[in-house]
């Protein structure tokens, strides 16, 4: 009775122990309003091209799920559905979150006891001195003696020195039970939750780091697919150029040194359109890898910038909010919170170790009788032990995981710093794009207005065809650059929703 109520002592405090170790809070939400020392500006500058209005800022307008589908393009969405079908990272991070719940369901295991069942049989031999009646083992586990021949109990009798052959069979059921006193168990499986929860952060930020990538690439493309055209024109108007030059040279009317400057422009710009085609089918090749093709497995979708718009409305998250939002911010956090919960994990390794142990079973010659009468046993066992002395190794463990936990807290301040930035950056980016927009805008419309005048000039013979072809490079270079305008910020817009969390709380539909 005293053991049982030892045992019982022991039960209940598994149950009702305290986990030592700190307790996990999560970190205060930031006091920043802004993202910036000086007021931000509620829309953007606007210009007189395609998607070229004033962006407008609303801290009160959420991010959906599939912010992609602002920019209203058929190829980008059908492009992000295909990459999170196929692309091999979101197979990864998948395969990754579903080893961090098992990890979790193995650990909660030892919260209860092990229970196991053996049965070991066996032929031996003894081998002695046995003068007539020596003694054997009956199946019931009395003794009587046997030799390979007749047995003693029919009237044989053994020789002198014979060795005894008999069979042993032995039955039994364990359990062993470790009681999570001071919640070393508990800390355990605390900190794999957390570790849990941080690779499903993880994975909702490969999501929106592809979906970004994606509309990355797509933008790419769409302004590479412009500005080969406008460099074509360039090289066309040059070629031309070449030609008159050469004629005008054999004429007496140009000199060697203006077809010699000539021929060089038209090799710079030659140039130019090799290197933008290079792009341009890197461009494809990194398409064709986001969805997890291989190179010679084209996709149907091509993008270009008429097709690609912008969004006016953008939203413009609190500093308080973002630490909710942002992936790697709570992946950070629950860092954090595994950390917190190994210590609690040294500490009790310091702690005195509980262990209770049974077995109940039967034993005898033959299996039959292994739970008969004088046949079975049992035992149970309780223990407790404490390290005394281990060389230091229980107190460095601890002293380690505080250190370990002192640095997540830096890792957390760390990346909550960097998001702010992120954010920052991205929203000054935004702001100047569209400025360099409206630039590039009245660039190529003064540009414009100028081939406009200089080809009337030439029908009337006012100005020769090499100040024609001049104007025409002029306005194609003022094309490139608005282009490149645009496509700046369109970019910078998707990198915006990116910053401020992608959206991933909106999953399911509900903003």
């Amino acid at each position: 009775m005293k053991q049982l109520s030892a045992i019982a002592l022991i039960l209940s405090a598994s149950l009702t122990g305290c986990a030592v170790g700190p307790d996990f809070h999560r970190p205060a939400a930031p006091a920043s309003r802004s993202y910036s020392p000086t007021a931000l500006a509620a829309e953007t500058a606007s210009a007189r091209v395609q998607d070229g209005k004033a962006q407008h800022f609303d801290t009160a307008k959420d991010i959906p799920w599939d912010w992609w589908t602002l920019f209203r393009s058929k190829q980008i969405n059908a492009l992000i559905e295909h990459a999170f079908r196929t692309n091999p990272t979101i197979a990864a991070a998948q395969s990754a979150l579903r080893q961090a719940r098992q990890n979790v369901i193995a650990q909660q295991g030892f919260f209860y006891p092990s229970i196991g069942i053996s049965y070991s049989p066996s032929r031996n031999k003894l081998a002695g001195n046995y003068g007539g009646n020596s003694p054997g083992i009956q199946g019931n586990g009395s003794v009587i003696a046997t030799t390979s021949g007749t047995p003693a109990s029919q009237g044989g009798t053994p020789p002198y020195n014979a060795p005894v052959y008999y069979d042993f069979h032995v039955a039994q059921l364990n359990v062993g039970f470790v009681p999570d006193v001071f919640g070393a168990n508990s800390r355990a499986v605390e900190s794999l939750r957390a570790q849990e929860m941080a690779q499903k952060f993880q994975l909702q930020a490969t999501y929106i780091t592809l979906a970004a990538n994606v509309v990355a690439a797509a933008l790419q493309e769409a302004s590479l697919r412009a500005q080969i055209l406008a460099t074509e024109e360039i090289v066309k108007s040059n070629e031309e150029g070449l030609e008159i030059l050469k004629a005008q040279q054999r004429l007496g009317y140009a000199s060697g040194i203006d077809v010699a400057n000539q021929d060089a422009a038209l090799g710079q710009a030659r140039q130019a359109l090799r290197q933008l085609q290079k792009q341009f089918d890197q461009t494809r090749d990194l398409v064709r890898a986001l969805v997890g093709n291989a190179q010679d497995d084209e996709i149907p979708e091509t993008f270009e910038l008429s097709t690609i718009h912008l969004p006016r409305e953008l939203p413009l998250t609190l500093p308080s909010r973002i630490v909710e939002q942002r992936p790697d911010v709570r992946a950070a956090e629950e860092a954090l919170h595994a950390a917190s919960a190994q210590v609690g994990v040294a500490v009790a390794n310091r702690l005195p170790q509980f262990a209770i142990t049974g077995a109940i079973g039967g034993m005898a010659s033959q299996a039959d009788w292994m739970f008969r009468s004088g046949g079975g046993f049992f035992s149970l066992i309780g223990s407790v032990s404490q390290s005394v002395f281990d060389g230091g190794t229980l107190s460095a463990r601890e002293k380690m995981a505080r250190e370990a936990l002192v640095q997540a807290e830096a890792t957390y301040r760390s990346t909550v710093i960097s998001a702010f930035q992120n954010v920052a950056d991205t929203l000054h980016a935004i702001e100047q794009d569209a400025g360099s927009l409206q630039g590039a805008a009245r660039t190529e419309a003064a540009m414009k207005d100028a081939l406009e005048i200089t080809e009337n000039q030439y029908r009337y013979g006012l100005v020769n065809y090499q100040t024609l072809l001049a104007a025409r490079q002029s306005y194609q270079v003022a094309a490139i650059n608005l282009t490149q305008a645009q496509v700046l910020r369109l970019g910078d817009t998707a990198a915006l929703y990116m910053a401020l969390g992608g959206g991933w709380w909106n999953e399911n539909g509900s903003n």
